[in-house]
């Protein structure tokens, strides 16, 4: 393991893209991502993507330089391009717009298409808790999960995400794939050589596998089984079908540099709680305090001790994925 500041390593992972045809305001955005991913202990979609995003981006899966843009078609509507480049900055620019069109009209969502992977579900969400409004966040990846009953992988892992303000602390959280875990776990795994517990994935041949190269090339177990297929199609039709981005059978891969871009979608509904509701947030307070005072955790309550360790302490990271973006950065 290797011990840097959070600033450090956004830097290294900023130099990284740049060097691999991305321009700098995009590098910047994605390495904000990857960081905080790494400072809340989701290392499958933070500094492990870097030669992936790096690749793709030398290649043209996804444009470096692409700028997203904004038109509003109804009011309480944004529909966002990401242009095939990197999905954060076009969560940026939704992140600067939704939130006011939420408090005038109640509710408002954003349809996001012709994107990419984009990251950490529950980090967008918490964003716009931040802002006193609630928020559900949907998104379709490439395909790695079959129907239930099914043995061809036609639905992503399809993450679905949540927070809402609670006065006196951080939002509450809740941020989960419709597999039985997320697929950057996976991919982790394989790049250190780890073998994955039994009940992930299956390979190629639908047979349960602990090697996380088969289970690359497999499926995704669902999470609850029917109930989690069924959940992912229900994303499916949310982040594609209703944003016109592709279906996850038609979406390239997240991993590697060949092919064209994945052309993934992502809806993100914001509501204004103060337009149907008094003083939501502080009854949710009193919601967390009975959870906690049964000896339960609140969903994502977590995440602050991790931030302000990263803060004081510095962040360890994956030496081995440290030097790739170094290297990457050359």
């Amino acid at each position: 393991m290797a011990n840097l500041n959070p600033s450090e390593l956004e830097g290294i992972i900023t130099e990284a893209l740049m060097a691999n045809r991305t321009a700098e305001g995009n590098a910047r955005s994605v390495a904000r991502a990857l960081v905080l991913a790494e400072i809340d202990g989701k290392k499958g979609h933070g500094l492990s993507r870097v030669p992936s995003y790096a690749g793709q981006a030398q290649s043209g899966k996804v444009d470096g330089h692409a700028s997203p843009g904004a038109e509003s078609p109804r009011p309480g509507v944004l529909a966002i391009d990401a242009g095939h480049g990197f999905a954060y900055p076009a969560f940026d620019l939704m992140q600067s717009a939704l939130p006011e069109m939420a408090q005038r009209n109640g509710i408002a969502m954003a349809a996001i298409r012709r994107s990419h992977h984009y990251g950490v579900a529950g980090h967008h969400v918490e964003k716009l808790a931040d802002q006193g409004l609630v928020a559900l966040l949907f998104g379709n990846t490439p395909a790695a999960m079959a129907p239930w009953g099914g043995k061809t992988p036609l639905f992503g892992t399809n993450p679905i995400a949540f927070a809402a303000p609670v006065a006196g602390r951080e939002p509450m959280v809740i941020d989960l794939a419709t597999s039985r875990v997320a697929r950057g776990n996976i991919l982790t795994a394989s790049q250190k050589g780890n073998p994955i517990p039994e009940g992930w994935a299956l390979d190629a041949d639908g047979a349960p596998t602990t090697d996380p190269a088969a289970a690359l090339k497999g499926s995704m177990v669902p999470m609850a089984g029917a109930k989690g297929a069924a959940l992912a199609l229900m994303i499916e039709v949310l982040a594609a079908a209703l944003t016109g981005a592709a279906f996850g059978r038609d979406a390239t891969s997240f991993f590697d540099a060949g092919g064209n871009p994945p052309n993934t979608g992502q809806l993100m509904i914001a509501i204004d709680p103060s337009a149907t509701a008094d003083d939501m947030a502080g009854r949710l307070a009193m919601l967390a305090g009975l959870i906690e005072d049964d000896g339960a955790r609140l969903p994502g309550s977590s995440r602050m001790a991790r931030r302000q360790a990263a803060a004081t302490d510095g962040l360890d990271v994956d030496a081995a994925a440290l030097d790739a973006a170094v290297t990457l950065g050359r």
